[in-house]
């Protein structure tokens, strides 16, 4: 049997992509410890989340599912690069719907992990979701609090009033403003004066060391007061309860996952948590680049192997 599989899972309204990554010698009658790896923002599952972590916890001996949000890559749903928590959120439970009918997946033994945007929904999914037993963040984000602060210039009342004009001008025919989350080269960032640390990572990574065709990398700028209005550690304090890995860089950009990482470690209410900052990396280097993510792997893989 192929070490990967490209499935749909069917949903009320649309299809929702994954792959599946499956361990060596891989036998269907036997059962599997199984993990959903989310995506960052304006990525895809063919990224971070399937090639680098997915790839390394099937190695590990995990079932691993990498999925496209709804919107977004190979994923259904309407309008495309809709950046809508609840929605992210309830994919999760979508994918666990499917892995559960899996006859080679315990169902009690099944984790989550996220990156960057997708740590931040994990973290949320986990809180809702009680099938998932473990979960684990990588560099994760809390995209509500960085389209409040960063994403609206600190100002998060002007932009969802623009939110609400470009809103109804799109509902009057008028054309979809899709903004870019990174630059469109290195080229660009550089002559455009930018110099933080995540956009520069962010735009090497998606324009030079991982390109690919399903990445959005943008998002409908319509769409956005449902993140401004959101906060993916709500009631962390009194919901979060399952074992967390939270893994960060020490070198801090402009996305706040350092921020973003500790408090969530403070806040969680989880008897089992761990705190993992790994020295001298970045954003994206935790991303792809071998001595960080070998690192993180090297918290991770023992981390579910203990809590699945």
């Amino acid at each position: 049997m192929s070490t990967t599989k490209s499935v749909k899972i069917k949903t009320t309204y649309w299809d929702i992509a994954a792959d599946l990554y499956f361990p060596p010698n891989f036998d269907e009658s036997r059962k599997y410890p199984a993990i959903i790896s989310a995506h960052p923002i304006g990525s895809c599952k063919e990224q971070t989340a399937g090639n680098v972590y997915g790839k390394a916890l099937a190695e590990a001996g995990f079932v691993v599912i990498a999925f496209d949000r709804s919107t977004q890559g190979q994923s259904g749903g309407l309008p495309r690069y809709t950046e809508d928590p609840a929605m992210a959120v309830e994919d999760f439970s979508r994918v666990m719907d499917y892995l559960v009918t899996l006859p080679y997946v315990d169902a009690d033994r099944i984790g989550a992990l996220g990156i960057c945007g997708g740590g931040g929904y994990a973290i949320n999914a986990t809180m809702i979701e009680r099938r998932i037993k473990a979960l684990a963040s990588i560099t994760g984000v809390n995209y509500g609090r960085l389209c409040r602060e960063g994403f609206s210039g600190f100002d998060p009342i002007a932009q969802m009033e623009a939110v609400a004009q470009q809103r109804t001008a799109e509902a009057r025919g008028e054309t979809l403003k899709v903004d870019l989350f990174v630059p469109p080269s290195m080229d660009v960032a550089v002559q455009a004066g930018i110099t933080d640390i995540d956009v520069l990572g962010a735009t090497d990574y998606y324009r030079n060391r991982c390109v690919n065709d399903n990445a959005g990398t943008r998002g409908l700028f319509s769409r956005r007061a449902a993140s401004a209005a959101w906060d993916a550690f709500h009631l962390a304090e009194t919901l979060l309860t399952t074992p967390m890995l939270v893994v960060v860089g020490d070198k801090p950009g402009g996305f706040g996952a350092y921020r973003d990482g500790l408090e969530i470690y403070a806040r969680a209410a989880s008897r089992v948590k761990e705190l993992v900052v790994v020295e001298g990396a970045s954003h994206y280097e935790l991303y792809d680049q071998p001595g960080p993510v070998g690192q993180a792997l090297a918290k991770l893989v023992p981390f579910f192997q203990t809590n699945l």
